[in-house]
């Protein structure tokens, strides 16, 4: 993303004070400062930049209080995900879990939202700046926020960037992510979530493609047979980007940096990790995470004994879903094609344990169907 000019950042429109909602209230009484001193060093003494984060009900409460009381367990607000997969893998024993919650925090979580990083400014992890001169948007901007922040996967995906790949199907009709992912799933409903799959509200493929179990419906009976044995983006998902053995540190001058092993594009079907009531598939897709047992080494040695306990093939939801795909041209395309599956000569040998429930066996795989 093209970074903006330090002045752009913080120029604060004029027609700002002309909203009949916001316009009213004191920079003061959301930032904090003292507007009284004529001394502008110490008048800015205690500004606040982002009063919205980790606690948006002072700024936001008095108009918005049902959306502040929830966005404590928003997703995007506290990345509850990354403490809680993180955590199993840090293990309960101390000093080392401690260490490693540290540099959690001083990584893992800089990538927080807020309701000022979605309707007023960039996100802080893309280096901030105002969206639109301090202006309150009511829809945050699609490529300044979501893609700002989701971008190496989601966008590139969504958006067909990807070498030789198209983009959704959802996108070439003109899909914004809000279409989707609408502002009751972005603000949380007051309940705690250790995942997204979790979440309750969250979109599902069949909110909007529920005639296609029906009889008359075409391809009825393949998506009648499949509906709870694979998930949807098995048969409509097509290559996607996974990455390996991310290291945490930081430089000589003290600046926090990641840096991956590699990344690449592949497709991969493996056994569901999160089996539920309302997701019972026996086989999803699976995304390779960056994460290794030494991801921590930096802060701590051997910082994450529970490694294993947590998959690195993790359940995923491309965004890149096609009608057609390569496997689902016919039915052999996905039966017997061993390609598709996870195995265990996919999985380095370091990983193997960690993914012992996902990685299929060969006699898992579906045979090819007899003409």
């Amino acid at each position: 993303m093209e970074q903006l000019a330090p002045h752009e950042k913080i120029f604060v429109d004029s027609a700002l004070a002309e909203d009949e909602n916001h316009g009213p209230i004191g920079c003061h009484e959301c930032h904090g400062g003292n507007p009284a001193d004529p001394d502008w060093k110490t008048a800015h003494k205690g500004v606040v930049k982002d009063p919205t984060y980790p606690d948006p009900t002072k700024a936001c409460g008095d108009c918005h209080p049902e959306i502040c009381a929830a966005s404590g367990t928003s997703l995007h607000v506290g990345l509850a995900p990354f403490k809680t997969v993180i955590d199993r893998r840090a293990g309960p024993d101390e000093p080392g879990r401690t260490k490693v919650d540290k540099a959690r925090q001083a990584h893992c979580q800089s990538c927080h939202s807020s309701c000022g990083q979605c309707h007023v400014s960039r996100p802080e992890a893309v280096e901030g700046g105002l969206l639109e001169g301090h202006l309150f948007l009511k829809r945050a901007p699609e490529a300044l926020t979501c893609t700002a922040c989701h971008g190496s996967r989601m966008q590139k995906e969504y958006y067909g960037k990807n070498p030789g790949l198209p983009p959704d199907v959802h996108k070439t009709k003109y899909f914004k992510c809000t279409k989707c992912h609408q502002a009751a799933e972005m603000h949380g409903d007051g309940k705690k979530y250790a995942d997204r799959f979790s979440v309750a509200n969250r979109p599902r493929c069949l909110d909007c493609h529920q005639e296609i179990l029906k009889d008359q419906a075409p391809n009825a009976e393949q998506h009648q047979t499949h509906k709870d044995l694979v998930s949807c983006q098995v048969c409509h998902s097509v290559a996607y980007k996974n990455c390996y053995n991310c290291h945490f540190g930081k430089d000589k001058q003290g600046y926090k940096y990641f840096k991956c092993e590699k990344s690449d594009l592949d497709f991969k079907i493996g056994f569901n990790p999160l089996p539920s009531e309302d997701r019972p598939q026996k086989y999803v897709t699976l995304r390779h995470i960056p994460i290794d047992q030494q991801s921590f080494k930096f802060y701590v040695d051997s910082g994450l004994p529970g490694f294993d306990s947590v998959p690195t093939w993790k359940l995923a939801a491309p965004h890149n879903i096609q009608r057609k795909t390569p496997q689902n041209k016919t039915c052999n395309a996905c039966h017997g094609n061993k390609a598709l599956f996870l195995r265990q000569e996919d999985v380095w040998p370091r990983y193997v344990q960690a993914n012992k429930e996902v990685i299929v066996p060969a006699k898992a795989i579906p045979e090819p169907v007899k003409p």
